[in-house]
C-alpha cells in the first residue's frame, strides 16, 4: 500500500494512471511512480492513499483520522507492506508500525532495496552498502541483536560502551572500510580516465527509463544491457563513437536519477557519477513520450547541481519520438530551442544529433581512430 501527500485546496498533480484495489481512482503521477518503484522492487501494489501535508503530525506522519484509513484499507487488501513516498524518521517509522501492525519503509530505503537488488559489479556493490549503511546509522535503535550478529557478539563491545554505542562502531567502522575500498576504485578510474584526457567526452545523463541505454547503443553500435525498467544501469559503461571522417569521441552512460533521489546515494555515487562530471558535453535525454517530462527534467537538474562544480555544455535529447505524432515533435522543438527529438529504437533523428556532436567535439581534444 502507498501513501502520498497533497497540498489541501488542490489536486497533487493531473491524473495519469490507477492503483490496483484502489476503486479504479486514479492516482497522482508522483504515487503512479512510487508504484512503479514498488513494482521494480518486487511488491505488488493493493492501494494507494493520499494525506494532506498541511495535517502531518511530527509522531506519526499523517494524522490519527489516516492512520484509521491506512489500518482499514490494509486489512480490506491484505496489504503486509506500507510504502511512504516521503521520508520518515526512526521514530515515525516505530509509531506507525505500531499503529498500524505492518512493516513500513519510506521512499529512500525502498530505492536502496531497488539498487541493492540491481547492483552487479563490485563497485556498484560497494556504493549501495555504503549508501544503505549511512541510511541505517541514525536508525539503529532496537536493531542491535541483528548488528551484533555480523560482528561476531562477544568481545566486540568496548569498555562502558552502551549496545546502541557499540552498534554504531560497528557501522562507522564497516563504513570507513567501504569508504576506503572506494578510493581504491576510484584511483582506478582516475588511471582510466587519465589516459581518456586527450579525447573529446560525452556523456549521457537523464531520468531513469528514458532510454539513455538505448540511445547509447545506437550511436556506439554497442550491446549494453537494455531493459524497460527503472534503474536497469548502476554502473558507467564507456564507449567509442566513431565520425564518418574517422574521427573518435568517447560516450559514458550512466546511472538514471529520479525524484527524490536519497543524498546518501548520489554520494555513495560519486566516483560512478565523475564520468558525468568530467564530461566536455552532457546529453541529457528525456522521455518525450511521458507527460511528466517537465517534472523530470527538473529533477535531473537538481541533481546535477548537486554533483557539478559548475556549467557544463548540456544538450536536451527527446527520445520515444516513435511514440510522438509530428505535431507533439514540433511542439517540443519550439519549446526546447535547440534541442533534439529522437528515436534510440527506430534510428529517427539520430543523424543531426551525432552531427551536433561532432560540431562540438570541434572544439575540444579529438583524436583519429585507428
Amino acid at each position: 500500500m502507498l501513501v502520498g501527500l497533497a497540498e489541501r485546496g488542490r489536486p497533487a498533480a493531473p491524473p495519469s494512471g490507477a492503483v490496483p484495489g484502489n476503486g479504479g481512482h486514479a492516482v497522482p503521477p508522483s504515487l503512479e511512480e512510487l508504484a512503479r518503484l514498488a513494482e521494480t522492487a518486487g511488491a505488488r501494489v493493493q492501494a494507494a492513499v493520499l494525506a494532506r501535508r498541511d495535517a502531518l503530525r511530527p509522531a506519526t506522519f499523517v494524522g490519527r483520522g489516516k492512520l484509521e484509513e491506512l489500518k482499514a484499507r490494509a486489512g480490506e487488501t491484505d496489504a503486509d507492506l506500507v510504502i511512504f513516498d516521503d521520508d520518515l524518521t526512526p521514530a515515525q517509522v516505530r509509531n506507525l508500525e505500531k499503529a498500524v501492525g505492518l512493516k513500513v519503509v519510506d521512499r529512500s530505503e525502498l530505492i536502496l532495496d531497488i539498487f541493492a537488488r540491481r547492483a552487479r559489479t563490485r563497485e556498484s556493490r560497494l556504493q549501495v552498502e555504503l549508501a544503505q549503511l549511512q541510511y541505517m546509522l541514525p536508525r539503529l535503535t532496537g536493531m542491535w541483536k541483528h548488528l551484533e550478529r555480523q560482528a561476531g557478539g562477544i568481545g566486540t563491545r568496548g569498555p562502558g560502551e552502551t549496545q546502541l554505542e557499540t552498534d554504531r562502531r560497528i557501522v562507522r567502522e564497516r563504513v570507513a572500510r567501504l569508504k576506503s575500498a572506494l578510493e581504491g576504485v576510484e584511483r582506478e578510474r582516475e588511471t582510466q580516465r587519465a589516459r581518456r584526457r586527450h579525447a573529446f567526452r560525452v556523456a549521457l545523463v537523464g531520468y531513469t527509463n528514458a532510454g539513455k541505454s538505448t540511445l547509447f547503443n545506437a550511436l556506439t553500435r554497442s550491446s549494453v544491457l537494455v531493459e524497460d525498467r527503472l534503474f536497469a544501469t548502476l554502473d558507467a559503461t564507456t564507449r567509442p563513437m566513431v565520425s564518418p571522417e574517422r574521427r573518435r569521441a568517447l560516450l559514458t552512460d550512466t546511472v538514471g536519477f529520479i525524484r527524490k533521489l536519497p543524498h546518501h546515494l548520489v554520494a555513495s555515487f560519486h566516483s560512478t557519477l565523475v564520468e558525468a562530471i568530467e564530461a566536455d558535453l552532457l546529453l541529457h535525454v528525456v522521455d518525450g513520450a511521458d507527460p511528466r517530462f517537465r517534472r523530470q527534467i527538473g529533477a535531473v537538474e537538481e541533481v546535477l547541481e548537486r554533483i557539478l562544480d559548475g556549467p557544463r555544455p548540456t544538450t536536451l535529447v527527446f527520445n520515444k519520438a516513435d511514440a510522438l505524432d509530428e505535431e507533439r515533435q514540433a511542439a517540443l522543438r519550439i519549446e526546447h530551442p535547440g534541442s533534439f527529438v529522437v528515436s534510440a529504437r527506430d534510428g529517427s533523428g539520430l543523424d543531426p544529433l551525432r552531427t551536433a556532436i561532432w560540431e562540438q567535439a570541434a572544439h575540444g581534444p579529438l583524436v583519429h581512430a585507428s
